[in-house]
């Protein structure tokens, strides 16, 4: 007889996978989102004019977007240009910093400090380093490796300067109208004091209006005398950096670099300093 047993319930069928459809549209989804971003910062930042405080508001992200690892220009051209944009902001005082050739595991690098830090650039456009000299010269690498960017042609003479051509300041010309405003100012109330004191106008107008104009005229000149104070502050700190690069025999000790070749125990460091 045949069996009437009723049966088991039937599995269920095999939830599909996703397919190659599903993934290209999840492609085509990111690509979408990333250009979003890249018009989104390409509007925010000017990559003309990009520096090391525009690098610390970008979050990894917007970094991701903006510089595309397929259009960096690398290697050896990599090198060469930003040998020339480092050359041409020393001579502009853009960067501080000595800029040399070394090696490092037979390959060529990049070395650049000073005082106060220092920064190995790599074919790849890695930067490793410390200090201040490390925070200007990230953008710089950043911007070499952009197509798009042209890299101007560096002046011959395009070391740091001796101490002694040093001027005391700059902005003399726009000095000197100040005080020229200033020493009229000061000759207008001079006037209107004078004529109030001695013609007795009988109103407090033009004494007033004296001591407005000998007060603005005082204030004028001793903002000049402030401004001409600060450039000379800042023309005496820059003469003694560059005093002590030159009356140094050999690099900084923090500097990981013996005979032009990078050591081993300097590149570590610099690895552990950006993990932490």
């Amino acid at each position: 007889m045949e069996d009437t047993s009723t049966r088991s319930e039937s599995e269920s069928p095999p939830e599909e996978s996703e397919g190659p459809a599903d993934d290209a549209e999840d492609a085509s989804r990111d690509e979408t989102d990333i250009e979003a971003l890249r018009e989104r910062v390409e509007a925010e930042y000017d990559f003309d004019d990009f520096g090391p405080s525009d690098m610390a508001q970008m979050s990894a992200e917007e970094w991701d977007a903006a510089f595309d690892p397929d259009t960096w220009i690398t290697g050896d051209r990599l090198l060469d240009r930003v040998d020339a944009e480092l050359k041409s902001r020393i001579a502009t005082r853009d960067v501080f910093g000595v800029l040399e050739r070394v090696r490092e595991d037979g390959e060529e690098r990049i070395l650049v400090y000073s005082d106060e830090g220092y920064a190995i650039i790599h074919p790849t456009g890695e930067v490793r380093g410390e200090g201040t000299v490390l925070r200007d010269i990230e953008p710089v690498v950043a911007l070499a490796a952009m197509e798009s960017y042209e890299v101007p042609e560096p002046p011959e003479d395009w070391s740091l300067p001796h101490p002694d051509s040093v001027p005391d300041g700059s902005g003399e010309f726009g000095n000197l109208v100040i005080q020229a405003v200033a020493a009229v100012q000061v000759l207008a109330g001079v006037v209107l004091l004078v004529a109030s004191a001695v013609a007795d106008l009988g109103t407090i107008v033009a004494p007033t209006m004296g001591i407005v104009f000998l007060l603005v005229g005082v204030f004028l000149f001793a903002m000049v005398a402030n401004a001409r104070l600060s450039d000379r502050f800042r023309s005496e700190e820059y003469r003694d950096r560059l005093r002590a690069l030159r009356e140094a025999k050999e690099r900084p000790e923090f500097v990981p670099v013996e005979d032009g070749v990078v050591t081993d125990e300097g590149a570590a460091a610099s690895d552990r300093n950006r993990d932490e």
